[in-house]
């Protein structure tokens, strides 16, 4: 088997991370996901643009840009990268806010821009982590939020009649005053558009299921004379060619509207890269151990700090080029692995057979019906609506459910900018409550044992007079010092009798932070008082360094630390 695999000689001679050590017998298996990508991206990037208040042909624009500029600056080799449904929405309603008319493109390209510079910044300055501030019962309930509302706002191109209502419940009242306007042409072409997508899926989900619907109703209009005889809304004309390449602007007053909407689509792209690529390197492990390949495919190191860059690259030069912002796409990524590609050639074959297109082939588009892009999109939000990924945090925690539930409403119904905002709050007012108010337990020593166990678990444990063993899950710091002190206080008050030493097991604590040494010290000094020592088992080395460095060992006094709660218990029963 032929193989490039110098890593060191590409590196110099400029190749990129994605193709390095390129071997010649992949070329088929990306030549075919290639054609996989192009088949399903034309529809599905068409069909984003129209989410976004777009011409059409910015789909096709974003998706070569983000192709092409990830595949020479990004590490991953099967990621890939275009206009997608879940920011899509979310930069139509911003932007919409901030730019209206003739200058509601350029305010769109100059986002994509601002973007793209921003995931740049975020990958150079290697803040990927930032990625972790969303839980995935959150970002599982955006996302169905996101899914609600692209699939409500499809509604009126589907049943035929006038939408553009700014909020989901307007949309929904707008379309009930004209049930009586509906055209049964535009519904059919919807039904029938879907069915083909589901049936495609159902088989075998490489098939191009949108593509063959977008033929499908393309030749329907024409055979039928849909569009002309019976009042089917189609795209238009659809202008090709290349793009006209320039810096977008916009004003200053609409410049300083814009940082909110910039910020929410990068987390959003933040968040999803990093979903994506974690989904795409187990998928890639799998199908690499059930082929018995072995070498460079699937086993070369990726940076998803560097991944961050080559997005935000894709969305700068998307934004020069007229179009908008683009992101990683979980739905293209799995197809791409699913079709075998070894590289991102895929994704540079599939963005020069979507520029084919837009340059010399957006001629049959005119005639595309607008139900058949509206029938995709709301076969893309039920993929975005993860009822079994609900089903399960429902099952796991119901209060990790109900945040889920509040990111769902507040993005669907109060809007995607403000519903990620409140999303992202919700998630750290989360955490920070559990750290503040932690679990915790008191030990006992199981019967006929030495070990220390919680006493509610359900197995016989035995308590020793006057010691009370305390155990927390959580590190000591400022959110709860006062409840980790006023909690043992609180135990030693209410102990069947006169407790002489509070063992605390450090085993749970992860550190130690300035409050959270003061709560100890004032611990130790109040219960001293009261004739009650306390002791220290299992502390880790960092704990160790927290309370040495603070010199509350010093105030604790020689003997109080223990390498088992045993230990301790054993020396505290050895006192007079």
């Amino acid at each position: 088997m032929r193989s490039w695999r110098r890593v060191g000689v590409w590196g110099r001679l400029g190749v990129p991370a994605t193709l390095r050590g390129y071997r010649v017998s992949w070329l088929g298996a990306d030549a075919l996901a290639g054609l996989t990508l192009v088949a399903v991206a034309l529809p599905g990037q068409i069909a984003t643009a129209r989410l976004a208040d777009m011409p059409a042909v910015t789909g096709l624009y974003a998706f070569a840009a983000g192709s092409l500029a990830y595949a020479l600056l990004g590490t991953n080799r099967r990621l890939s990268v275009g206009a997608d449904s879940t920011i899509a929405p979310v930069l139509a309603t911003g932007v919409a806010a901030v730019a209206a008319g003739s200058g509601y493109g350029l305010a769109m390209a100059f986002t994509a821009l601002l973007v793209g510079a921003a995931l740049i910044a975020v990958g150079a300055f290697r803040l990927g982590w930032i990625a972790d501030f969303l839980s995935t019962p959150v970002i599982t309930g955006i996302l169905a939020g996101i899914a609600v509302e692209i699939a409500v706002r499809q509604i009126p191109a589907i049943l035929g009649v006038p939408g553009g209502a700014t909020t989901t419940i307007g949309e929904i009242r707008r379309v009930a005053g004209q049930v009586s306007h509906v055209n049964g042409w535009s519904v059919g072409i919807a039904l029938v558009v879907l069915a083909v997508i589901a049936a495609a899926q159902r088989i075998d989900h490489r098939l191009p299921g949108p593509l063959a619907g977008l033929i499908l109703s393309i030749a329907a209009v024409h055979a039928l004379g849909l569009a002309s005889r019976h009042g089917v809304a189609v795209l238009g004309a659809v202008p090709g060619g290349f793009p006209h390449v320039r810096v977008p602007y916009v004003s200053w007053s609409q410049l300083r509207r814009l940082p909110g909407l910039v910020l929410t689509v990068t987390f959003v792209c933040i968040a999803q890269t990093a979903a994506t690529v974690r989904s795409s390197g187990s998928t890639a492990r799998s199908s690499v151990r059930s082929s018995a390949v072995r070498g460079s495919d699937a086993a070369a190191p990726t940076d998803f700090n560097r991944d961050l860059i080559g997005v935000g690259a894709g969305s700068v030069v998307a934004g020069l080029a007229g179009a908008f912002a683009v992101d990683a796409s979980p739905p293209n990524t799995a197809i791409a692995t699913a079709s075998g590609s070894r590289s991102q050639l895929a994704n540079i074959m599939a963005a020069a057979g979507v520029l084919v297109v837009a340059l010399v082939a957006t001629a049959p588009l005119a005639v595309l019906p607008e139900a058949m892009l509206a029938a995709t999109l709301v076969f893309i939000a039920t993929k975005l609506f993860r009822v079994g990924e609900l089903r399960t945090i429902l099952r796991f925690d119901r209060l990790e459910f109900a945040l889920a539930t509040v990111a769902l409403l507040a993005v669907a119904l109060v809007g995607i900018e403000q519903g990620v905002a409140v999303a992202i709050v919700l998630s750290l007012a989360d955490r920070t409550w559990r750290s503040a108010r932690p679990k915790d337990a008191v030990l006992g020593c199981e019967t006929g044992t030495d070990h220390w166990i919680p006493s509610d678990i359900g197995r016989p444990t035995q308590q020793l007079p006057g010691i009370l063993v305390y155990l927390i899950y959580a590190p000591l710091w400022y959110g709860n010092a006062d409840y980790f002190r006023l909690r043992i206080r609180h135990l030693v008050d209410a102990a069947s009798s006169p407790v002489r030493a509070v063992i605390i097991d450090a085993n749970g604590i992860s550190d130690v932070d300035y409050t959270g040494l003061q709560a100890l010290r004032d611990l130790t000094a109040e219960l001293r008082k009261r004739d009650v020592s306390i002791e220290i088992a299992r502390a880790s080395h960092l704990v160790h360094h927290n309370l040495k460095h603070g010199a509350f060992l010093t105030q604790l006094g020689a003997g109080h630390l223990f390498d088992s709660v045993q230990d301790a218990v054993n020396a505290v029963a050895g006192r007079p």
